[in-house]
Parts: C-alpha cells; sequence; structure tokens
C-alpha cells in the first residue's frame, strides 16, 4: 500500500539512491553483497524503508529487512526513504477503510447516487460518488486532504 501512496503522491521521500547490481536472498535484500552499488554510503537500518527499482520481480517499497522478497539479482537501484510517521499511520488507516469499503459490492465504490430495483430503492449522501465522473468514492477522494501536504506537483 505505501508504494500505491507514495505513486499517488509522486513523492518517494528519498534519502539516497545507490545503483548497481544487487542480490535477493533468502527474501531479504542482502547488502552485503554488492557488485556495482556503494551501500557503505546509504546503510539500510532495521525499520527502515527502501525502494527497489529496476528488479523483474519486487519493484515496490519494503521496510528493512523484509523477508517477503523473490530470490533474484538483478541490475538496478535501491533507495533508501525517510517516510515521516504520519504518512504512516495514514496509510495504516488507508487499508482499515479499504478493509470496509474496498468490496466490490460496496455502495461506497458504486458510481450511482441513488438507484432502485425490484421495489428497494436507496440514495447516498453527497460525498458518496464524484458527481459526474461515474466513479465510486476511493481512499484517494477520502484521504486527499490528508495526504496533500506531501503531494509533488
Amino acid at each position: 500500500m505505501l508504494t500505491e501512496v507514495c505513486q499517488y503522491l509522486r513523492n518517494w521521500f528519498t534519502r539516497a539512491q545507490c545503483f548497481g547490481e544487487f542480490t535477493i536472498e533468502n527474501g531479504t535484500l542482502n547488502t552485503q553483497y554488492d557488485t556495482g552499488a556503494a551501500f557503505s554510503s546509504i546503510p539500510l537500518v532495521e525499520g527502515q524503508y527502501f525502494r527497489i527499482v529496476g528488479s523483474a520481480l519486487n519493484d515496490g517499497v519494503y521496510q528493512y529487512p523484509t523477508y517477503a522478497l523473490h530470490d533474484e539479482t538483478f541490475d538496478g537501484a535501491v533507495w533508501t526513504m525517510a517516510v515521516p510517521p504520519a504518512v504512516i499511520a495514514i496509510v495504516e488507516e488507508i487499508k482499515a477503510w479499504q478493509d470496509l469499503y474496498d468490496k466490490a459490492d460496496s455502495q461506497m465504490l458504486s458510481p450511482f447516487t441513488s438507484e432502485s430495483f425490484g421495489g428497494y430503492s436507496y440514495t447516498k449522501g453527497s460525498g458518496g460518488a464524484d458527481s459526474g465522473t461515474g466513479v465510486g468514492t476511493s481512499w484517494k477522494n477520502v484521504f486527499a486532504a490528508r495526504l496533500s501536504p506531501w503531494r509533488k506537483i
């Protein structure tokens, strides 16, 4: 989810970038084995977020050390990140919101503000669908104002 939020914000909270050949072994990024990158200049510490770019199997944002990566060797980049705690808290709220509302049968995601069928009808409040767009409410609509301080143009 953090990958999606950073992409939406156009902000990766990048501290440093390291380019070269990287190896992922036993599900974690091996920072000791690195043939073209100088990890000594940007060491990852436990709990820190990082972004993998250029991998065939693992592009995205992860927290170090992670054991959910697919083993591979790739030529690409690893970006160390400094994600503000407030953004992490909002990401957790987005996950909780999605668990409640981001389902195929959710009325929140329906593009309709009202509908009726078989003797049943209902009307959503104006906060439901984006007016005129035919798109239902998404986490981007709900959390846009709270995320805006970190959004880059």
